[in-house]
């Protein structure tokens, strides 16, 4: 009996260390379950992924734009009515000052001026008669053979046949001035850009037959808003592309108008551009740009870290080891630096995202490797994707 009471225990005894150990089996594999939820890996981000503000100037920048004009475009026109009978010159031609361009029916002109003429000889007649009749009225009045009336009547006959010989010596000159203008020359230097009439039309008076262009100066007429046209002044220096042009061309403020356009918050601004070699021609499109330049130095960030949401603008930072969404306020942008003036927001000590990035999450762990490549960046949401926008 003792034996067996003995045996009793024993088994009992072994019974319970393997509870024992199935126990303490089971905690260890919950302890190892434990650690395969451990918090997720930071996200890695490369030295030049992460740069700090810092102070730059900010050249202001005003563009407008628009077609090039030409300033010294004259059209030529017929002064009388008449027959074109021929024309020299074709669109696209060049022409000089003075140079005929054609040949027109001048006959009624001619005529003109010949009645004109004969007007004149009639007149000088009846002055010398009435030189004549005076004369010899002063003469008879001497001798007291006339009346006093009668001399000043010869005398005020005389006076109206010199008022009426210098009418008709003005018509005549009027007449004469009218058939050299009515002679087809050209007024200026230039290229015939245009052909109103043909050879065998019927002219009226003033009406159109050539135009001509003087490419040797063109102008650039746009709108600036009425917030920054006070930064210009006549004279400043103009950088002007045109298309079909690499390389931007040098051109100059000329005027700018006094009072916005109606119905605009704009105003007029002209450049003129210089084109001696005539290789930019009337109708191109062309871009202006005016640079001003800064007068301080300004908190700047890459234009690539700056982000907008919900109508805000923001920047991801790095801060304490964790990523944290700024909201800034922005001012000046050089489109042509890439950089963002920052107004309230940002230190120059503060550690910037430089690029936008996918399902970021704010809180996130983050650090900046030193030297190395990071492992594939997880994202707050999938722990995997990263990519720029």
């Amino acid at each position: 009996m003792r034996k067996q009471w003995l045996y009793g225990v024993v088994v009992v005894a072994l019974a319970g260390g393997a509870g024992v150990a199935v126990l303490a089996s089971k905690g260890a594999g919950s302890a190892d379950g434990a650690g395969d939820k451990s918090t997720p890996a930071a996200l890695e981000f490369r030295p030049t992924e992460v740069v700090r503000p810092i102070q730059a100037a900010m050249p202001g920048l005003i563009e407008f734009s628009g077609p090039l004009v030409a300033p010294g475009t004259v059209i030529v026109r017929s002064k009388s009515a008449g027959t074109l009978l021929s024309l020299a010159v074709g669109e696209g031609s060049r022409v000089r000052a003075g140079q005929a361009l054609g040949q027109a029916d001048l006959e009624e002109q001619r005529l003109r001026v010949a009645e004109r003429h004969a007007s004149l000889e009639s007149a000088r007649a009846q002055l010398a008669q009435a030189e004549r009749q005076h004369r010899a009225n002063e003469g008879l009045a001497a001798q007291n053979f006339v009346a006093p009336t009668a001399l000043e009547t010869s005398r005020a006959a005389l006076e109206a046949a010199r008022a009426q010989l210098q009418v008709a010596q003005a018509q005549l000159d009027t007449s004469q001035v009218g058939l050299r203008q009515a002679a087809l020359v050209s007024p200026i230097n230039g290229v015939v850009a245009k052909r109103q009439a043909l050879p065998g039309e019927k002219l009226t008076a003033e009406q159109p037959i050539l135009t001509i262009v003087d490419l040797s100066r063109l102008e650039l007429a746009g709108l600036v808003g009425t917030h920054e046209v006070s930064r210009l002044q006549p004279g400043m220096a103009v950088q002007v592309r045109i298309e079909g042009v690499e390389q931007a061309v040098q051109a100059h403020i000329t005027r700018i108008a006094p009072a916005a356009e109606p119905g605009t918050r704009s105003i007029g601004v002209t450049l003129e551009l210089a084109n001696p070699k005539e290789q930019f021609r009337a109708g191109q499109y062309a871009v202006a740009r005016v640079e001003l330049p800064d007068e301080r130095e300004r908190l700047t960030v890459p234009q690539t870290a700056v982000s907008s949401n919900a109508g805000q603008e923001q920047v991801w930072l790095i801060e304490q080891g964790a990523l944290v969404r700024r909201i800034i306020t922005t001012g000046r942008r050089d489109a042509r630096e890439g950089r963002v003036e920052v107004l309230q927001g940002l230190s120059p000590e503060s550690q910037v995202l430089a690029a936008r990035y996918d399902n970021l999450r704010e809180g996130s762990k983050a650090l900046v490797l030193a030297g190395k490549q990071p492992a594939a960046v997880a994202s707050a949401a999938s722990g995997a994707a990263r990519a720029h926008q």
